[in-house]
């Protein structure tokens, strides 16, 4: 039974990584055949403990991928609306002291 439970985990864990790889900033196909790859190379490990380990590293990968999304989309909103105005010089404000 924990045999088909952590087969489960593994392949949730593959699919929400491919799902979350649509946005990543070097395309699709690079995140894809990264996760694969990295996929491939662990398939044939049978220790239980190596495979929870495993796990949880993705699950880690899962958590940076989500930082580096909000942080991407909390740049992009930052620029789009708070925009630095142009810096007031000395003469624009001693410009308008003399209207007042």
């Amino acid at each position: 039974m924990a045999l088909r439970e952590t087969r489960q985990q593994v392949l949730n864990l593959y699919k929400n990584l491919l799902y979350m790889g649509r946005d990543y900033p070097q395309g699709y196909t690079y995140f894809r055949d990264r996760t694969h790859r990295v996929f491939s190379k662990n398939k044939d490990i049978d220790d239980p403990e190596k495979i929870l380990q495993l796990i949880q590293f993705g699950e880690y990968i899962m958590n940076e991928l989500k930082a580096l999304y909000f942080l991407k989309k909390y740049r992009t909103m930052k620029n789009r609306y708070y925009q630095d105005p142009t810096p007031i010089t000395s003469t624009q404000t001693q410009d308008s002291n003399k209207e007042l």
